[in-house]
């Protein structure tokens, strides 16, 4: 990705005509056929956001200083009482001036939540300042919050339109410092962009997106879903996209405001006829989960009589918790009676001392692990026959992805089918997983994955450039790995990266 700004050179303007479109960005990255390999991935027949050349040209990336931007209209990410201290708030005013303060205490005073105000630019080679306020970011009331955020981009985008502005320079709203997963606002910022400029597409000449670095990779990987330049691309959404993908204007979907309507109870009991009240309602109603709604009777006299009713949400979790443990409880009996030496002779996957906190590391060598050749069975066997006694407590992992080629990849099914067999204990004490040596597209990989199939250890995965990391939370000494591996460490980071045999106080 091209960055708009000279090196070592802060301009004092930079013109939009500069800025390399996303439809001019070379398409860089190969895409999977996840049609054999995902198993319940989600998946849309028709891409819901297809490759449209005219909206492509329309977005532009940019990490540099928002202030020497000479657009229309800045955007200013604020909170309520329009003084927050972020480092983009921080660049605008600086660069406004003075006369910026006096302009919104003397007729701003505050903006609220989702809603935008709007100033001079004053110093800065924009014309306008358009301000919002984003959501501050709780899991309980993530609906909430999602609806707020889609509210402040849409703002945006419509007050700008109002004005005629046709260049419009467009930070990242929602904040980490709001508690904001920085993923999931980017989803809600793309599909929101995208949806409008379907619908207004004439109405601007380019969005820029002003991205800090912590957020340029995130972009990088969901641009290509919601704005893809190619078939290729969009085949590849619609297997990535995740299944909430909003409504017409991008905005979150809420399905408690659905209520069924049913003509003859008596004959169309399971009618699919829904009418969309949220128009006319301004509170959410829940009445099609309730047991009267489903004509289920008196469910405190099927208890008392034993009767499972229809539609009973807890039993179902219950069952298949069963389900899967005893399912779980088969696959460890097998492992331990079973002859697994041909995966155990491999080599790739054994236990390697302890970290800092007196945590097992157990160690993957992925370039070890025949994925196209070796008994998975076997191999998932072999995986719970070691780690069953260790994940009873704290542990971490340790997975080398150094000079790993496609033949080590196991599908997607089999890891998706892996992590729906082990239980509970699996993923609560696993503390931390390293990955060392990372590409490119292990990491965007990794990151889907986690995202859309394995959310419960997201927080815990860490991306290495190299051995000498992983020893700052582990000693030298009680990590054994294959020569190749720091000597292809060596190679790329140099050799203070590899310093087994000094000890802290000899370094000293």
């Amino acid at each position: 990705m091209r960055l708009m700004e000279p090196l070592g050179i802060a301009p004092e303007t930079v013109e939009i005509r500069t800025l390399t479109r996303w439809a001019q960005v070379p398409v860089q990255h190969r895409y999977t056929d996840y049609s054999n390999s995902l198993g319940e991935a989600n998946h849309f027949t028709d891409c819901p956001f297809p490759s449209q050349n005219s909206i492509n040209r329309k977005i532009a990336l940019w990490t540099g200083d928002i202030s020497v931007l000479q657009v229309d209209a800045v955007v200013n990410p604020t909170n309520e009482t329009m003084n927050d201290n972020s480092p983009t708030c921080q660049k605008i005013f600086s660069r406004a001036g003075p006369a910026l303060n006096i302009e919104i205490d003397n007729d701003i005073k505050e903006c609220k939540t989702g809603e935008v105000r709007v100033t001079q630019a004053h110093n800065l080679p924009a014309r306008f300042i358009i301000h919002t306020v984003g959501p501050i970011y709780n899991v309980k009331y993530q609906t909430a919050a999602q609806n707020t955020l889609h509210c402040c981009y849409r703002n945006v985008l419509q007050k700008a339109r109002e004005m005629g502005l046709r260049t419009v320079a467009l930070p990242v709203i929602n904040s980490v410092h709001r508690n904001y997963p920085p993923d999931a606002g980017a989803h809600v910022a793309l599909r929101t962009i995208r949806r409008f400029l379907e619908q207004y597409n004439d109405s601007f000449v380019c969005i820029v997106l002003v991205l800090e670095p912590c957020d340029l990779g995130i972009y990088q990987i969901l641009l290509p879903l919601y704005f893809p330049r190619n078939y290729e691309e969009q085949e590849n959404a619609c297997w990535q996209l995740p299944s909430d993908i909003g409504g017409p204007d991008g905005e979150p979907l809420l399905p408690d405001r659905q209520i069924r309507i049913i003509d003859n109870p008596q004959h169309t009991l399971h009618s699919d006829e829904t009418i969309e009240l949220s128009s006319q309602l301004d509170t959410s109603l829940n009445l099609g989960e309730h047991a009267f709604t489903q004509m289920q009777g008196d469910l405190d006299r099927q208890r008392l009589l034993g009767e499972r009713p229809l539609t009973d949400p807890i039993a179902d979790i219950m069952i298949k918790q069963m389900q899967q443990k005893e399912r779980y409880e088969r696959l460890l009996r097998r492992a331990k009676m079973e002859d697994l030496t041909e995966v155990s002779g491999i080599g790739c996957l054994y236990q390697s001392g302890v970290d800092r906190q007196g945590r097992p590391v157990v160690v993957f060598v992925g370039k070890w692990f025949p994925a196209t050749k070796i008994n998975l069975d076997k191999a998932l066997l072999y995986l719970i026959q070691l780690l069953d006694p260790i994940v009873k407590g704290d542990y971490v992992i340790a997975y080398f992805h150094t000079l790993t080629t496609n033949n080590n990849y196991p599908s997607f099914r089999w890891l998706r089918e892996v992590y729906d067999v082990l239980p509970y204990k699996y993923k609560k004490n696993l503390k931390h997983f390293y990955i060392i040596h990372p590409t490119f597209w292990t990491k965007m990989m990794t990151w889907w994955f986690t995202t859309f199939m394995a959310p419960a250890i997201k927080q815990k995965v860490h991306n290495l450039p190299g051995v000498e990391y992983l020893y700052e939370v582990m000693p030298p000494d009680q990590l054994e790995i294959p020569a190749y591996i720091t000597e292809y460490d060596m190679t790329i980071n140099g050799i203070r990266y590899y310093q087994p045999i000094q000890s802290p106080d000899s370094l000293t």
